[in-house]
């Protein structure tokens, strides 16, 4: 009996190596010593395509000094051009009422709730994040500073809007709910958008 269990065992042993071989791609198996004598020999495993390596050149190492020079430079480029006006038409983007609002002069914008201010005062915007022209853009960390832009708007409008419905129902169970939603609004008119003399 253990001549046949033997035999039973090697049977099964030799359908399952066959099963797995059907299954298994036919190429030939690398073994691990094969891989890593192919990796030290080749280098690179993986081919050097647009998805293994991004297709624009690596950065160069620029030097403190050097970094310095440039954001010199381009400070005094931006400088200039504010001190002469020659910027063109600014657009700022500003967290107002829970948003984000990109804007620029003579702008309306509807915000979905009441503010303090009433109709005709004009208010300033404070949480400038983004001030950009045609040639340059100020990106705040978070914010620009308030001594750096000044964007102010006019309260136009105090509304609400126009009812909306929201009806839920099951059915087969006689249950309807309906709710008419009336949500305040504000409308805002951008006056200006203010850089200072020169950058800091």
């Amino acid at each position: 009996s253990a001549q046949g269990l033997h035999r039973g065992l090697s049977w099964l042993q030799s359908c399952l190596w066959r099963a797995c071989s059907m299954l298994l791609p036919k190429h030939r198996v690398l073994l691990p010593a094969a891989v890593r004598a192919q990796s030290s020999v080749s280098g690179d495993l993986v081919p050097r395509t647009s998805l293994s390596r991004p297709p624009w050149p690596e950065p160069i190492a620029v030097s403190e000094e050097e970094e310095r020079s440039l954001h010199a430079a381009v400070v005094s480029t931006v400088n200039q051009r504010i001190h002469r006006q020659e910027f063109g038409r600014l657009f700022a983007v500003v967290h107002f009422a829970g948003r984000q609002w990109k804007v620029t002069d003579e702008d309306l914008i509807l915000i979905e709730n009441h503010i303090e201010a009433e109709c005709g005062e004009r208010i300033r915007m404070e949480k400038v994040l983004l001030v950009g022209a045609e040639d340059f853009t100020l990106i705040g960390r978070p914010l620009l500073g308030k001594e750096l832009v000044r964007i102010e708007a006019t309260v136009i409008e105090k509304t609400e809007s126009w009812p909306k419905i929201h009806m839920r129902f099951w059915k087969r169970h006689r249950f309807q709910r309906k709710k008419i939603i009336i949500q305040p609004q504000t409308v805002l008119r951008i006056n200006s958008i203010q850089l200072a003399p020169r950058l800091t």
